[in-house]
C-alpha cells in the first residue's frame, strides 16, 4: 500500500458515535521523503490546529479530534492529510452520528381498494446524521410470506407504495426497519385490514348554479365517486366554500350521505369557490371509519347582485312596521293564490314568493 500511494491514514473511514474521540495517524512512503514536520491535516477543508498534533516517528503524524459532532455530509467528513505544499497525500471518510430508532406512526390508506400506500416517521429524533435506509415489509397475517416494498418514492419520503396484488377480507402485518452504520431498529407490527383504510377519488361532476333569483344562496350538487358504484358502501360528504378575493375556506359538516346540498347566507353578487370530498366507509360491512378524500377540484359560481337602490334609507320605527304588515299581507295574498292546500307550503314556495318580492322592489326602485 506504501508502495502505490503517498501516504496511509489509519483508521480508514471509521464509523463513530457522536460524541467519541479518535486518534489518527499519517504515515507517509519512504519513496516521498517526507518528514512529519512537513505535513498537516484538514477536515472538510479547514485546517486543523497544530496543537492536536503529535508526531509519532520520522514520516508519521496524528492527529486528536474530541467531542465529534454528527456528520455535516451524507458521504461521511473529510479528514485529509497533505504534504507542506497543500498537496493532498491520504484522506479518510469520518462516519460520526447515532443508531437508527424505531419508526413510529405507521398510516396506511388505499385507494379504491387498488392499492396501497404507507407513511411513518423515522423516530422521536429523527436525524441519524448517517445515511439511513427504511424498508418496508408486509405479509398475509396467518399463512402469508414476508413480502418487502419496492417504491420508497411515489409517496415522499418515509413512505411505501404497493400498486397492486393485495388481498381483501385477510388483515396483514406490516412493519419498517431503519439500518444504518451503528445498528438495526424495527417498528412495533400493525395489523391491517385493506377493507378499513379506504379512501377514494374525490367526488365527480361537481356543479354550481344560482337558486332562480336569490341573490344569497347557490345549490350545489355532484356525483358519488364512481370508481365505488359497484361496491356495497356508505358515503358522508364534506362541502368547503370561500369567496372569490379570500384564501378562507368555510366548511359545510352535516352533508350527510345526500348528493347536494344548498348554500345559505351568501352575499350578493359575488363569486364563491366550492370543493366537495367524500368519506366511504362501512364497505362490505367494515366497522372503521373510513378516510377522506382530496378535495374535488375548485368550481366558480357567483350569486345574483342585489338589485335594491345603492344609498337608499332604510325605514324606521312606524316605517317599518307598516313595511312589514304590508310584506306579510302580499305574501299571504300571493299563498293563496298559489298554494293549493297545506302540502304545497315547503321551502320551494318561500324562495319562490322571495323572486317575486325582489322583482316587486326592483319595479318599484325603477318607478
Amino acid at each position: 500500500s506504501l508502495a502505490a500511494d503517498p501516504a496511509v491514514i489509519s483508521p480508514q473511514d471509521p464509523t463513530l458515535l457522536i460524541g467519541s474521540s479518535l486518534v489518527a495517524t499519517c504515515t507517509v512512503s519512504p519513496d516521498f521523503h517526507l518528514k512529519a514536520d512537513d505535513l498537516y491535516w484538514t477536515l472538510n477543508g479547514r485546517r486543523l490546529p497544530a496543537a492536536s498534533y503529535t508526531a509519532l516517528g520520522p514520516s508519521t503524524l496524528s492527529v486528536a479530534l474530541a467531542h465529534l459532532n454528527g456528520s455535516k455530509q451524507q458521504s461521511g467528513d473529510n479528514l485529509v492529510c497533505h504534504s507542506r505544499d497543500g498537496g493532498i497525500l491520504a484522506g479518510s471518510c469520518l462516519y460520526v452520528g447515532l443508531p437508527p430508532e424505531k419508526p413510529v406512526n405507521i398510516t396506511c390508506w388505499s385507494k379504491n381498494m387498488k392499492d396501497l400506500t404507507c407513511k411513518w416517521a423515522p423516530g422521536t429524533e429523527g436525524e441519524t446524521f448517517l445515511p439511513t435506509n427504511y424498508t418496508f415489509k408486509y405479509k398475509l397475517r396467518w399463512y402469508g410470506h414476508d413480502n418487502t416494498c419496492q417504491d420508497y418514492h411515489t409517496a415522499g419520503p418515509y413512505s411505501c407504495y404497493i400498486p397492486k396484488d393485495l388481498a381483501l377480507f385477510t388483515p396483514y402485518e406490516i412493519w419498517v426497519e431503519a439500518s444504518n452504520r451503528l445498528g438495526v431498529a424495527v417498528s412495533d407490527v400493525v395489523m391491517l385490514d385493506i377493507l378499513d383504510v379506504v379512501t377514494t377519488d374525490p367526488p365527480a361532476d361537481v356543479h354550481v348554479s344560482r337558486v332562480g333569483d336569490l341573490e344569497d344562496q347557490l345549490s350545489v350538487r355532484w356525483s358519488s365517486p364512481p370508481a365505488l358504484k359497484d361496491f356495497l358502501f356508505q358515503a358522508k360528504y364534506q362541502i368547503q366554500y370561500r369567496v372569490e378575493d379570500s384564501s378562507e375556506w368555510k366548511v359545510v359538516d352535516d352533508v350527510g350521505n345526500q348528493t347536494s346540498c344548498r348554500l345559505a347566507g351568501l352575499r350578493p353578487g359575488t363569486v364563491y369557490f366550492v370543493q366537495v370530498r367524500c368519506n366511504p366507509f362501512g364497505i362490505y360491512g367494515s366497522k372503521k371509519a373510513g378516510i377522506w378524500s382530496d378535495w374535488s377540484n375548485p368550481t366558480a359560481a357567483s350569486t345574483p347582485r342585489s338589485e335594491r337602490v345603492a344609498g337608499g334609507c332604510d325605514p324606521k320605527g312606524g316605517e317599518q312596521n307598516t313595511t312589514l304588515r304590508r310584506e306579510l299581507k302580499q305574501f299571504f295574498g300571493w299563498v293563496k293564490k298559489h298554494a293549493y292546500g297545506c302540502s304545497n307550503l315547503g321551502i320551494k314556495l318561500y324562495d319562490q314568493w322571495r323572486v317575486w318580492l325582489q322583482k316587486s322592489h326592483k319595479t318599484r326602485n325603477q318607478v
